[in-house]
């Protein structure tokens, strides 16, 4: 929770640089997710999957144009960065 709590402080503080590098690194992220996610075919559980990566990932995307409040926008990134990791290492590994 301490790691959490000085990371969040230091995106509110520097919320308009971090902004910039959020929207870089979670489309990156998410567009690797989504490579992973199409190696295995297009069958309804890939389109499923691909569906959560993209919705999250524009809605990062959204909230920050958007000015939602830093914390929502924090909080929202490492639900989408977690998601996309998860993805990614489910079709790596798993499927």
């Amino acid at each position: 929770m301490i790691l959490y709590n000085k990371s969040l402080q230091s995106f509110q503080k520097n919320y308009i640089g971090f902004s910039a590098l959020v929207v870089i690194g979670q489309s990156c992220l998410g567009s690797a997710a989504a490579m992973y996610v199409l190696k295995n075919g297009v069958g309804l559980i890939q389109m499923i999957q691909l569906g959560l990566v993209v919705t999250t990932c524009m809605l990062v995307n959204v909230s920050i144009l958007s000015q939602m409040t830093p914390k929502f926008v924090f909080n929202f990134t490492l639900f989408s960065v977690l998601l996309s990791i998860l993805l990614i290492a489910l079709n790596t590994l798993v499927i």
